[in-house]
């Protein structure tokens, strides 16, 4: 992550810091706003507004050199990936209020949807330490992915209406004309050929909206799912479809899964279209991933503490 020129003006160190994307997803922020002013005091929380990609990182870093306890993400999963990345290995911790479009890494961590729900947990919640994994220089949480899926994110990125419904129709106006494309992987000294249709490397299990490539992809066990989709007869798709919504795609037999912890991806471009978290990226040459185990703290509900990362 790179971090932003800007610096936080930090005088002291509050318990909790809730860094706000004003332009996330489609909830009202000035709601959000009156509820962590009724639910905190204003000693021991303050409200931060992000000015531009970049400055949740530069915001939750700032902060938690400072020592403040609980930074929390309050937007999408590009918001989250930015406040999670500055917290990998310090003492301070993640929480999360979703309001973005997929909200991939809540879902998973089962962080109730509606805010004044969402709250609660930050109030009481229980500590979880999970896996990031890294994508060349860049951390994620969830998954991060090349062909298909990373075409889809770079075209919903442009568009104005998000959701699953804007998701759902980026989806099927590219899959028309979208062709599996050539991989060379390497997964933990193995090497591979394949011809998929998309390649996503999965730290969580789904991609956002509850669509789940990985569904037993564990966050804490220190390895990362490669899930590739071979090339399906377009009859196929929407099986393929249902799977993924219903948690069952590591049924299909179109998906084959390769669990490792060091992994490289080359194709035959120079430049890949990527996806991290949803958010669209390209990298030039090959492409590197790898996992760092237990290096994330996490809020997480209490009741959910033993079952949040079995999925």
């Amino acid at each position: 992550m790179t971090d932003s020129t800007r610096k936080a003006d930090i005088k002291e160190s509050p318990r909790y810091v809730f860094i706000l994307n004003p332009i996330s997803g489609r909830k009202n922020k000035k709601r959000i706003e009156h509820l962590i002013k009724d639910s905190f005091s204003p000693a021991e929380a303050v409200l931060e507004y992000t000015k531009e990609q970049g400055h949740a990182y530069t915001l939750a870093h700032d902060y938690a050199q400072k020592g403040t306890p609980y930074c929390i993400a309050v937007g999408g999963d590009g918001t989250v990936n930015e406040v999670a990345s500055a917290l990998v290995d310090t003492d301070s911790a993640l929480g999360i209020i979703p309001a973005g479009s997929g909200n991939g890494l809540s879902n998973y961590l089962r962080i109730p949807r509606a805010t004044r729900h969402a709250l609660q947990v930050i109030q009481r919640p229980s500590i979880h330490t999970i896996d990031a994994g890294i994508l060349n220089d860049r951390f994620f949480f969830s998954t991060c992915g090349i062909g298909f899926d990373a075409r889809v994110g770079h075209a919903f990125a442009q568009r104005k209406k998000r959701g699953l419904t804007g998701y759902v129709r980026s989806v099927l106006h590219h899959f028309i004309w979208y062709k599996p494309k050539k991989y060379k992987l390497n997964i933990d000294g193995q090497k591979y050929k394949f011809r998929a249709f998309l390649i996503t490397i999965a730290n969580s299990g789904q991609y956002g909206n509850n669509i789940y490539i990985s569904p037993k992809s564990r966050i804490d066990d220190g390895l990362l799912d490669v899930c590739i989709i071979k090339p399906f007869p377009k009859a196929a798709a929407l099986p393929l479809g249902v799977k993924l919504l219903g948690r069952k795609i590591d049924r299909s037999p179109y998906l084959e899964v390769i669990r490792g912890k060091k992994i490289t991806i080359r194709g035959r471009k120079k430049r890949q279209s990527l996806h991290v978290d949803g958010e669209p990226l390209v990298v030039k040459g090959k492409i590197k991933v790898g996992i760092r185990q237990g290096v994330l703290k996490v809020m997480v509900p209490m009741a959910n503490k033993a079952t949040t990362v079995k999925e």
